[in-house]
């Protein structure tokens, strides 16, 4: 990690500048599988699925056989930790579903608005380098609870037989389990970008969807950004994972840096930052991580990233914190003194973590907080996938005669102002009667 201390405000973009993708060669590939998943249909996705996963897949849909084997094939210790996650996510989330109120505007009218689940939605779950079941979990469960009638998972196959029990071309039996636990409906064979695309348009086995949702590499995140162009909403814009940690003279150098490494082992286009007010602090925090980064197995993924990461020492919190605001992170550790208040002047983050023994691990997996979040400084306008991430909501009014009364005056005034006769026209005729 580089360290800058006390940054002119000038440079701060530097410092806070994410990896740099070529988005035009990546997008004209990912254009091209589109069009070939919209136009072949799995035909497209079993030449891909070959292509990339390494894996001949005959059917993609996963079969109430496969998903029986998975879950028989899960060790009990791993069922009660998914289990134990499940609960306290659920738990949390269901919080999240409002009833209807209705509120009277005037005697006479009244107005209210109530949550409709999306019918049809698409997770995406990645499992190439990492299977990640617990998003499985932070999408499944929103989705159930939002009461989505069909909730369609696609994930690629893995050829590694031998790691998990099966034939080449098998799902992770972890995801299998996680997905019957919430409740998905429906769970096929295929990753990447021809994935999303299936999901999109539809094929001949997976049907379309009205809206998709989850993380992945660049070539997921460039098929859900061009989807969007024919009409399919997804979550949000994301791209690869980060942190950022502020720390003073009352962290725990080793918990910082083992969150650090935490973050940087996603992947090469991952980023970490940490923001000290303290210099001698990163020093501890920097020899922690050359200590710990040793024993890890992704080790050659973390050098990369720490290549690309900053340690930034300021003089006081406030700096911190506008710094901090301004970086915008997806996931954002305060290892501070008063963590709570300061907590409660940051205004651009995905999800924050208070205080020393608040790991972003806990988020990942089962505090109950969602880990499909805003990255890439989208934080800043965007929030992480919820309940309301699966509904849309539909208002309604209902008005009386003398309802209508009350407010004719106003609205024909505006509809004639407005050059609308005809909206003004549906009001005196309901008067005259």
């Amino acid at each position: 990690m580089k360290t800058t201390i006390n940054p002119d405000k000038k440079n701060w973009g530097l410092l806070l500048q994410r990896p740099v993708i070529d988005q035009t060669v990546l997008f004209d590939k990912v254009r091209h599988i589109l069009e070939d998943v919209k136009n072949n249909g799995d035909e497209a996705l079993r030449r891909y699925t070959l292509q990339f996963d390494k894996v001949q897949v005959e059917h993609l849909e996963v079969s109430v056989e496969e998903i029986d084997n998975a879950v028989r094939s899960i060790s009990p210790s791993l069922k009660q930790a998914i289990e134990t996650a499940a609960a306290n996510i659920r738990r949390f989330h269901e919080k999240q579903v409002r009833q209807p109120e209705i509120i009277e505007t005037m005697p006479g009218i009244t107005c209210w608005r109530r949550s409709v689940g999306i019918e049809k939605v698409g997770l995406y779950i990645p499992g190439g380098t990492a299977p990640l079941f617990s998003t499985v979990l932070m999408l499944g469960i929103p989705a159930k609870l939002a009461e989505c009638k069909e909730i369609v998972l696609c994930t690629p196959p893995s050829p590694l037989a031998a790691t998990w029990r099966g034939a080449g071309g098998v799902v992770h039996p972890a995801i299998l389990f996680a997905a019957q636990l919430v409740g998905v409906t429906r769970i096929f064979k295929a990753g990447g970008a021809q994935a999303i695309a299936g999901m999109a348009y539809g094929t001949e086995t997976i049907p379309a969807v009205y809206k998709i949702f989850g993380p992945g590499n660049q070539y997921v995140n460039c098929a859900k950004q061009l989807i969007q162009l024919d009409g399919v909403p997804i979550d949000m814009p994301a791209g690869p994972s980060e942190v950022c940690v502020m720390a003073d003279d009352t962290c725990n150098p080793a918990f910082v840096a083992a969150d650090l490494l935490s973050q940087a082992e996603h992947g090469a286009d991952s980023q970490v930052l940490l923001i000290c007010t303290d210099k001698s602090i990163v020093e501890k925090i920097l020899n922690e991580i050359e200590k710990q980064a040793k024993n890890l197995l992704r080790n050659d993924v973390i050098e990369q990233v720490l290549r690309n990461s900053n340690a930034v020492v300021l003089s006081d919190i406030d700096e911190a914190i506008k710094l901090a605001n301004n970086y915008a992170p997806e996931h954002l550790i305060i290892a501070c003194k008063e963590a709570n208040s300061i907590g409660d002047k940051i205004v651009n983050a995905g999800s924050v973590f208070i205080g020393n023994y608040s790991p972003e691990s806990a988020g990942d997996y089962a505090s109950g907080t969602n880990h499909v979040l805003p990255t890439n400084g989208f934080a800043r306008s965007y929030s992480g996938v919820s309940v309301d991430s699966f509904v849309k909501k539909i208002t309604y009014q209902q008005l009386t005669k003398q309802g209508l009364e009350q407010i004719a005056d106003a609205v024909e005034e505006m509809a004639v102002t407005e050059g609308l006769d005809a909206h003004k026209n549906a009001i005196s005729i309901r008067l005259k009667r």
